[in-house]
């Protein structure tokens, strides 16, 4: 895969695996959906204070602007939105099964719009991840319900991957321009902020703030590591090796989250779970190895 594209492979999975323990620090005081809103806020605001200081242009077209600003709804905006409402239904390991979905919209979505190849490599590959993250959170899926919030909760799961997918496609054609990847998540998490803001204002959701130090040192690492740095990775990956590959990352962040939550918070490894991690190691072999 080459040795950047590795770097920024490993990089993306590792922070955004790190962010499911940084996010529990975000819940509790504030609204979720508010502290997502000041997480792209502040991202945005420091990538265009980046952008003025290494002299990126950030005056783009009309034309681009309607890109970006697509890239925002699906990516930074709704995509979050129905994530964080589909946990109020379903347990966050499940959420993580489905949201692993996402490999499979990419190489679908790249096909209709990018023309890119499908290859039974990557569909194997996703197909033995698929089945890995499945055994991880067995538990979760076996106590699924199939009560009307358990529906609801799968829909808004489902449809945050299919906009995901969507977010991921308009990204790679933005990269695809030649437009710093700077300035391309200025404008789109901008974008993103004002869906948000304008989806709370309309839901009647309550601005407020956390009172703790932890509150505020994760909101600055989710911002600066889990939107600026990993996104900014993980559009240079759509850029490089296209979404289908890029896209497996959705596989592989859980397992890193797991190892975290056995670091600080004791998690219990299984033998199922074992096997689960074994057969996402090879699913990633055969999506990101060519042959």
């Amino acid at each position: 895969m080459g040795t950047l594209n590795t770097a920024l492979y490993l990089s993306t999975i590792v922070i955004w695996g790190s962010t499911w323990l940084a996010i529990t620090y975000q819940l509790g005081e504030v609204d979720p959906l508010v502290s997502v809103i000041y997480r792209m806020a502040l991202a945005s605001a420091l990538l265009f204070i980046w952008c003025w200081i290494k002299k990126i242009p950030l005056r783009l077209s009309l034309g681009n602007h309607r890109f970006l600003f697509a890239q925002g709804c699906f990516l930074f905006g709704f995509n979050f939105w129905t994530i964080y409402w589909s946990e109020v239904y379903l347990p966050s390991g499940l959420v993580a099964v489905i949201f692993s979905l996402l490999v499979f919209f990419n190489i679908i979505n790249g096909r209709l719009f990018l023309n890119y190849p499908v290859t039974l490599q990557s569909v194997v590959g996703g197909l033995i991840g698929l089945l890995g993250i499945s055994m991880l959170f067995y538990p979760e899926i076996a106590s699924f319900s199939t009560s009307s919030d358990g529906l609801l909760g799968f829909m808004l799961a489902f449809i945050a991957v299919a906009l995901a997918s969507l977010g991921n496609i308009i990204a790679t054609r933005n990269g695809n321009t030649g437009i710093s990847v700077w300035a391309i998540n200025a404008w789109s998490i901008l974008y993103g902020a004002a869906v948000l803001t304008v989806i709370a204002l309309l839901t009647g959701t309550e601005f407020t703030y956390g009172s703790t130090l932890e509150y505020t040192l994760s909101l600055v690492y989710l911002s600066v590591f889990g939107t600026i740095l990993a996104f900014g990775a993980y559009l240079k990956l759509l850029i490089n090796i296209g979404p289908n590959r890029a896209g497996y990352s959705s596989l592989i962040i859980p397992f890193v989250a797991i190892i975290l939550s056995t670091i600080f918070e004791s998690y219990q490894w299984t033998l199922l779970a074992v096997a689960g991690f074994v057969l996402v190691a090879l699913g990633n072999f055969l999506v990101l190895t060519r042959r």
